[in-house]
């Protein structure tokens, strides 16, 4: 069967990834993308600083009290530098934007999103484009655990503390964690319809809270400083 025509022309995806990046927050969604790559020509770019591998763990005391050594590094395809234009750029969180490792995804946002269709963020991710100033004046969230320390980044933000994810124009910014397979299902609707997302969802055996209210952990962590005790 021949999939639906998209509503728009999408061809270059990028993910941003920082030492300390969280896996669920980028691999998650780039699951449901993959699943599009089967219906329509997309093009993945693994982003970072360097070419060099990117490892997700963390080795410091405060983050990692076990010592454990726990995590996968991904090998970018581009640099900040070398990465052609995007027509959308995922930014997850992690431990990297509490230990600041990911500030220079920062300045790289900051760049490129005057060129972007469309930008994601998922979990304290949101904190980078905050950082940059792109979501100055707009509505977004962000993880519920670590809200306090998430929404200090962007003092100008309109920052919803109860949502599963936000869509403000062409800024999508999703709650924690595993809320960034929702919002990227939610805008693979969007783009390719509601009928791919669904059989997506539903090939990933995943319950899709398409529901941008539906959000119990804006009360199960209150003052949102759970990830700091």
């Amino acid at each position: 069967m021949t999939a639906p025509a998209p509503a728009e022309t999408i061809s270059k995806i990028g993910v941003a990834v920082f030492p300390g990046f969280e896996l669920l927050d980028t691999f998650g969604p780039l699951e449901a993308l993959y699943g599009v790559s089967g219906a329509h020509k997309v093009d993945l770019y693994v982003v970072a600083a360097t070419l060099d591998p990117v490892y997700s763990g963390t080795s410091n005391p405060m983050m990692n009290k076990a010592g454990s050594h726990f995590g996968v590094s991904v090998v970018p395809t581009h640099t900040h530098e070398t990465v052609p234009d995007l027509d959308v750029l995922l930014v997850p969180g992690g431990i990297g934007v509490i230990e600041e490792t990911a500030k220079p995804t920062v300045e790289f946002v900051k760049k490129t999103y005057p060129k972007l269709k469309y930008l994601i963020t998922v979990c304290n991710g949101a904190s980078i484009p905050a950082a940059a100033g792109v979501l100055d004046g707009k509505r977004a969230t962000t993880n519920k655990a670590a809200w306090k320390a998430a929404t200090s980044a962007g003092p100008n933000v309109n920052w919803v503390k109860t949502a599963r994810y936000v869509v403000d124009g062409n800024c999508w910014t999703s709650a924690g964690v595993s809320a960034g397979i929702d919002v990227t299902l939610a805008w693979i609707s969007k783009v390719y319809g509601e009928g791919l997302a669904r059989m997506l969802a539903n090939g990933m055996e995943y319950e899709w809270r398409d529901d941008p209210n539906w959000d119990p952990f804006a009360y199960m962590f209150g003052d949102g400083e759970f990830l700091n005790a």
